[in-house]
């Protein structure tokens, strides 16, 4: 089982995590909205408000941590229909790319939530300045 902890705020992350959930047929992976809190943050204390808003957090059973592109990868390997996709992601160069392009719409989340009609009010007005 999986823990996945993405920003509930974000159009973007919240459609991610609703395609991953309609293939995830064997229940594996467990969605966390960050902003809801959790019990995640006493066993991972180094998980700060800064650090979880700028790209997903996956958790495993055992507590290993896997953070936006590698905890997107990581995901895939659970899903039946991902796992080809998880298996592509591990070719070489894969990763330099993977990370490359993660990080690219990481950072812009809010400017596409935007162009897609779904902007905050507080992104609005600047509060998620440190996202754009």
């Amino acid at each position: 089982m999986l823990t996945a902890l993405y920003d509930g705020n974000c159009l973007v992350c919240r459609s991610t995590c609703e395609a991953l959930r309609a293939l995830d047929w064997l229940k594996r992976i467990h969605f966390v909205d960050l902003h809801d809190g959790g019990d995640f943050r006493r066993r991972h204390p180094e998980l700060t408000r800064e650090r979880l808003m700028s790209e997903i957090h996956v958790i495993n059973a055992a507590g290993e941590l896997y953070a936006g592109f590698a905890g997107t990868r990581r995901m895939l390997k659970e899903l039946p229909l991902g796992f080809l996709l998880w298996l592509l992601l591990q070719l070489p160069g894969a990763d330099v790319i993977g990370k490359r392009l993660y990080r690219y719409i990481a950072r812009r989340r809010y400017r596409i939530n935007a162009l897609l009609g779904s902007e905050l009010p507080e992104c609005a007005e600047g509060g998620c300045r440190m996202l754009r």
